[in-house]
């Protein structure tokens, strides 16, 4: 069954569909740098299933460079990622595009989740607006418009809970009245990433229509549950870095596979692993680090921000986000939700071994995510892409929750 991603990002939406048997057809996604991550995974797929992996772990290890890692993949591969913003400006070039791609078959399935900050709790709390104004709050109108150009059998849109609430509701009313317009059967749940099995508590919104002809239940979304885990399982096997330290390419692991990396699919048998690199620190945040980790071994207690001595309180804002130095705990079962943000600092993602004393990695962060360890983060330029990488991670569906809600959808689908 074919499907089209909306707004996909690093491809953690279609990471999950692709394991359920579904083929993509198109991923339209305005970041260059999430552009490239999609090529790159795009072209691990067809190599994989080529039976060329070697070719794959070559670039992992760094022995060939992106632009020969694409040269030999056909160059539908790389057209079927579409770097645009999907507006009514491009949407023209975009069908033309999708439909050199497909020719005359069928969309079967639309994915995706336009950009959550215009919904988010947080992002209006901080914002003079509430984001009233940020032209974001439409872009369902954009997804809208996919549907009626494809109707596909079923969509599953994914968002924050806060799109629920955003002007009272009126968004989300708004969602459900539009796509009804268009001949579907729109229903919504509230899921949390940690009941598909990854290990962190991230609250979402899935929206799933499907066509009124279609004998579709969708109470086997919300069937979900795994034996629980605990986060220092995605640690025991990396290497130990101090901040600034860490490879891009290939590094050795230290320890074998455990049963959640097994799980969870994170390490798949390529053991490859990319990416385990750290940002850098100043002296004032380790020792504020320091004493974040040290409050939890102690007390089982967070650091409150007020707490700090004088000397290393350099934030005038005395009343907010009082957690902003958080440890990601290792011996509880799910950690704080991984977010955009961590691309600008680390200080909500504190890596619980005192003795690194450092902010995760990104690949500790992808694991967060249930990424498995040969996705490759790319940048636009190559080899420069930390920032970059922690900025698609933040904003990415967790492909363990996408495969599970695109198994239970497949099952459900007629020839599924």
């Amino acid at each position: 069954m074919r499907y089209i991603d909306l707004f996909a990002g690093a491809g953690g939406f279609s990471e999950g569909f692709k394991r359920a048997g579904f083929e993509p057809v198109a991923f339209v996604e305005v970041d260059p740098a999430a552009c490239f991550t999609l090529k790159t995974r795009h072209s691990y797929h067809y190599l994989k299933e080529n039976n060329k992996s070697d070719i794959y772990i070559k670039y992992l290890k760094g022995e060939i460079n992106r632009e020969q890692l694409y040269s030999i993949v056909p160059s539908h591969i790389l057209e079927s990622v579409i770097n645009l913003s999907i507006s009514d400006e491009n949407n023209s070039k975009i069908f033309q595009i999708v439909e050199k791609l497909i020719g005359r078959k069928d969309i079967d399935v639309i994915v995706g989740g336009p950009p959550c900050q215009a919904y988010s709790l947080v992002g209006r709390a901080r914002d003079r607006n509430g984001m009233r104004d940020d032209p974001r709050n439409y872009l369902y109108i954009q997804y809208g418009k996919f549907l009626k150009k494809y109707s596909p059998k079923l969509f599953v849109f994914e968002n924050v809970t806060g799109l629920l609430s955003a002007e009272k509701g009126k968004h989300f009313k708004n969602i459900q009245d539009d796509y009804r317009k268009l001949g579907y059967v729109v229903e919504h749940v509230k899921v949390e990433a940690k009941e598909f099995g990854v290990l962190q508590n991230r609250k979402r919104v899935i929206i799933i229509g499907w066509k009124k002809d279609l004998n579709f239940s969708f109470g086997r979304i919300k069937e979900q549950s795994s034996e629980e885990y605990e986060v220092g399982k995605i640690f025991k096997d990396l290497p130990k870095l101090s901040a600034g330290e860490g490879k891009d390419k290939y590094c050795n692991y230290v320890d074998g596979i455990n049963d959640y990396l097994r799980f969870a699919k994170i390490r798949n048998g390529f053991d490859v692993l990319t990416q385990h690199i750290t940002r850098p620190h100043t002296e004032q945040d380790k020792e504020i680090y320091r004493i974040a980790v040290e409050k939890w071994k102690r007390s089982k207690e967070r650091l409150d921000y007020n707490d700090l001595p004088e000397r290393l309180k350099t934030h005038k804002n005395r009343n907010a986000f009082l957690d902003r130095f958080k440890v990601v705990v290792d011996n509880v079962n799910y950690s704080q939700t991984v977010v955009a943000h961590i691309a600008k600092d680390g200080h909500y993602y504190i890596h619980p071994d005192i003795e690194q004393n450092r902010s995760i990695s990104v690949r500790e962060a992808a694991r967060l995510q249930s990424f498995p360890d040969d996705y490759y983060f790319e940048g636009v330029k190559e080899g420069k892409s930390r920032t970059a990488a922690f900025k698609q991670i933040g904003n990415a569906v967790p492909p363990l929750m996408a495969e599970k809600i695109a198994a239970a959808v497949k099952y459900l689908l007629p020839n599924g």
